[in-house]
């Protein structure tokens, strides 16, 4: 299976270590969010000279509060400086009380902004002039030089975006999607789009919450505490919808050692390309949670 994990570290060597360890331990990739020490690419290209083969990425950089040429700069920097392949930018509109609450911006048409956003950063991380006169977003005589690619995928939730996803991006990033809302929803979207526009096919990496744990109860109830935010987001609450789910306990993959391995497979096989792990501490003993999860998930990756 090609599982990555979430990275949260704290500092800089934690996050080089955690980059390190998860390459030993046979995972695919480690995945952080715009938030990991305030901004995590300065530390991840770090951790790529450290390390020789996984794939580092951030899921998700915000779009809103950076311009496009600038995100395109800094993605090719980090390459740069990882100097081998395997930096992937995962980038997405973020949330209405982000944008609108925290940065005072409007997240009127986060559609629009996403695609003429992706129209400009593609072009410039495939080394291409880019200029673009959009209502949302301008570049003028662009140009970004890198000698590594930098794969970009879409946090796309919903089918506007899918379609912007299959149209320009190299595949998308999710959150809070079940197998049934990959397999239904998800999927044939984005891989109809993807071939209609003579693309590859997109990658699809889901990420859910993790937690190998024998009291179903209790387990809900962990994912609950850490996951409770992700209730009142209307993009998350829209594809837990689509995936039958009423809560993030509900599309969280919980259960023993069998029931978990038996529902990633599921993911994989809905369609699903790789897997993210947000793993969830169980019980009064965290440290043993965590270590019997991500026992179990080193089995599968190794």
């Amino acid at each position: 299976m090609r599982i990555g994990l979430t990275g949260r570290p704290t500092t800089t060597e934690k996050l080089v270590e955690q980059a390190k360890d998860a390459e030993k331990g046979g995972f695919s990739s480690v995945w952080y969010d715009s938030t990991v020490l305030g901004d995590p690419l300065a530390a991840m290209a770090v951790a790529g000279r450290e390390t020789s083969t996984i794939e580092l990425g951030t899921a998700v950089l915000q779009t809103y509060p950076c311009h496009p040429l600038l995100q395109a700069n800094r993605a090719a920097s980090v390459a740069e400086a990882m100097g081998r392949p395997g930096f992937t930018l995962g980038i997405g509109p973020s949330h209405e009380p982000v944008v609108s609450g925290m940065y005072g911006l409007s997240y009127d048409r986060p559609g629009h902004n996403t695609e003429e956003y992706l129209r400009i950063l593609t072009g410039l991380l495939r080394r291409e002039p880019v200029t673009f006169e959009g209502s949302e977003w301008t570049a003028r005589g662009a140009r970004v030089e890198t000698r590594q690619p930098v794969p970009v995928l879409l946090a796309a939730l919903g089918p506007r975006l899918l379609r912007v996803a299959g149209e320009l991006a190299d595949g998308v990033v999710l959150f809070m999607a079940s197998a049934r809302a990959v397999e239904t929803h998800v999927a044939p979207r984005l891989r109809a789009v993807a071939s209609a526009a003579g693309r590859p096919e997109p990658r699809i990496v889901a990420g859910l919450p993790v937690a190998v744990h024998d009291d179903m109860t209790e387990a809900r109830a962990a994912v609950a505490a850490t996951a409770a935010s992700y209730e009142r987001m209307p993009n998350y609450r829209r594809i837990m919808d689509i995936g039958g789910a009423r809560s993030p306990a509900d599309v969280a993959v919980l259960g023993d050692e069998k029931s978990v391995t038996r529902q990633l497979q599921g993911l994989l096989d809905a369609g699903a390309t790789d897997i993210q792990v947000f793993v969830v501490p169980v019980g009064e003993d965290r440290r043993q949670s965590r270590k019997r999860t991500m026992d179990l998930l080193t089995s599968l990756v190794t």
